[in-house]
C-alpha cells in the first residue's frame, strides 16, 4: 500500500462530496481511503457512502460513537493506516487531481519521509496561490518554515511516511483540537530529507462557517496554548543551532494573531503570552518589516498604533482588494 488517506468528518454535507470525489478521481494508485465519521449528525456519512459506491477504490468508514474532536479522529484513523506514507485531509477541502501522485513521487525520487507542496487559498468566486519555501533539510524546514513563520505547519498540504509516527510514538493530542497541526513540526524533526512540489494542488476552502477553525471561545485559548506548550516541550531535546532564537520567533508568531484583532482585549493576550520572546523581534528577518513594526509598537505599548494599523489593513486594504478579486 503506498499511501494512507485519513479524512475525518463533521457537519460537512454542503463539502464532502466534492472532497470525496477529488480524493477517489486521485491519478495515483494503491491508496487506502480512512473515513472517520467522529459522530456527524448531518447527512455527510449517507453522501461519503453514495459515492464511493460509484468508484473502485479502497474505502473504509470509522465510525465514533460519540463526538470526541479532530486530534482524536485522526488518531482512529492512523492506527488502521497500512501505507507507506500518510496523508490527512480535511473533509470540507478538496485536491487537484494528481496531489498524491504529485507528492508520492516526489518524496520517493528524492528519497524524503516528508513532503509538501503549495495550495490554493479558495474563496469560491475567487483563489490565491500560497506558495512555500524549498527545503531539503527538515532542520531548516522547521526552523526558517514553521517556527520563523515563512510556511504553515497544516495537515492538509504535508506527506508524511509512516514510519515517522510509528517510531516517534507521535500522534495528535486528542481533546486539543485547536493548534493541533503543530503535530507536524514535531514529526519533521524526526525526518531525514524533505521534499517540495512547487505547485498548488489542495484547495483550501474558506467558506464553511461550521469549519473549527473558524470558531473562536475560551476553549480554543486554552488548547492553542496546550498544544504550543507541548510542541515548545516536545522540542526542548532538538538539536539544532540558534534554537533559542527560532523557538523565540515560534512564539512571537503564537501570538501575533492578537494584534490583528480589533478586540483589546486581545491585545492583553500579546502582552501576556511569552513576554520573554519580545526582546527577539527585531532579529525575525524571515517576517515583513511592517509585522515586525507592529510586534514593536505592542512590546512599546503603543496599541492605539496597532489598533489603526489593523482598522487600515482589515477595512481599506483587504476590503478593496476582495472587492477587486470578486470581479474576475
Amino acid at each position: 500500500m503506498r499511501v494512507s488517506v485519513i479524512i475525518p468528518f463533521y457537519k460537512v454535507a454542503p463539502f464532502v462530496e466534492r472532497c470525496t470525489r477529488s480524493l477517489l478521481e486521485q491519478t495515483l494508485q494503491d491508496v487506502e481511503y480512512i473515513f472517520v465519521d467522529d459522530a456527524s449528525p448531518d447527512e455527510s456519512r449517507a453522501i461519503i457512502e453514495r459515492v464511493a459506491a460509484e468508484y473502485s477504490r479502497e474505502v473504509r468508514i470509522l465510525t465514533h460513537p460519540e463526538n470526541r474532536g479532530l486530534p482524536a479522529a485522526r488518531n482512529t484513523g492512523l492506527a488502521e493506516a497500512k501505507g507507506e506514507f500518510v496523508y490527512h485531509c480535511d473533509s470540507d477541502d478538496y485536491l487537484e487531481s494528481t496531489m498524491l501522485e504529485d507528492l508520492y513521487y516526489a518524496a520517493t525520487a528524492q528519497q524524503a519521509d516528508f513532503a509538501y507542496c503549495d495550495f490554493y487559498l479558495d474563496f469560491g468566486t475567487s483563489r490565491r496561490v500560497m506558495a512555500n519555501p524549498t527545503y531539503t533539510d527538515p532542520k531548516q524546514l522547521v526552523k526558517e518554515g514553521f517556527l520563523a513563520g515563512l510556511m504553515k505547519y497544516n495537515v492538509w498540504n504535508k506527506f508524511v511516511k509512516r514510519t515517522l509516527y510509528t517510531e516517534s510514538g507521535l500522534q495528535f493530542p486528542a481533546g486539543h483540537g485547536m493548534g493541533e497541526d503543530m503535530t507536524m513540526i514535531l514529526l519533521a524533526t524526526h525526518a531525514t530529507r524533505t521534499a517540495h512540489v512547487a505547485k498548488p494542488l489542495y484547495h483550501y476552502v474558506k467558506l464553511n462557517s461550521n469549519a473549527f477553525s473558524n470558531t473562536f471561545s475560551q476553549r480554543h485559548l486554552e488548547d492553542i496554548r496546550f498544544n504550543a506548550d507541548r510542541t515548545l516541550d516536545g522540542l526542548a531535546a532538538w538539536d539544532v543551532a540558534d534554537k533559542e532564537r527560532y523557538l523565540a520567533f515560534f512564539k512571537l508568531n503564537l501570538k501575533l494573531p492578537f494584534l490583528f484583532s480589533e478586540d483589546r482585549n486581545q491585545y492583553r493576550l500579546w502582552k501576556q503570552w511569552y513576554p520573554e520572546a519580545n526582546q527577539y523581534i527585531r532579529l525575525n528577518t524571515h517576517q515583513p518589516r511592517r509585522t515586525r513594526r507592529v510586534q514593536q509598537w505592542a512590546a512599546a505599548g503603543l496599541f492605539p498604533l496597532v489598533r489603526l494599523y489593523t482598522f487600515a489593513v482589515n477595512h481599506i486594504y483587504y476590503g478593496i482588494r476582495y472587492r477587486l478579486c470578486s470581479k474576475h
